[in-house]
């Protein structure tokens, strides 16, 4: 009788801990996928936005701000945090390059825009 609760104990054991393990490797990888999805995002920037047009900036800002949301719902080390802002500084930088040269053509609405922009990056960081 001893020697069965012993193994029942092992194999409760061995199940919590691979059930421990699990969700380590899922919240891990939930971490890692919101960094791969700003990384993802800054090179859709890079190589495709100077083809975009105000639409597309628009859409291009929305999806930087659920990203981010995403981002702020995980710890992360000290690198991780400081590769985020490079990352979130390029997307910055690329939207500054798509629409620099436009911002006469298009008026007070891409000004509008880049200000909205740079609040909220200011305000989550």
């Amino acid at each position: 009788m001893f020697i069965k609760t012993i193994i029942n104990m092992k194999k409760s054991f061995f199940i919590l801990s691979v059930i421990a393990l699990m969700m380590l490797s899922v919240s891990c990888s939930t971490k890692q996928h919101a960094i791969s999805n700003l990384e993802r995002f800054s090179h859709e920037l890079r190589d495709n936005g100077r083809y975009y047009n105000y639409s597309d900036w628009m859409a291009a800002a929305d999806r930087f701000s659920e990203i981010r949301q995403k981002l702020h719902k995980h710890n992360y080390t000290t690198e991780q945090r400081r590769y985020i802002g490079e990352l979130e500084g390029k997307c910055a930088g690329y939207v500054y390059e798509g629409v620099k040269g436009r911002v006469q053509d298009i008026g007070s609405e891409v000004n509008g825009f880049l200000e909205g922009l740079l609040e909220i990056i200011n305000v989550r960081l």
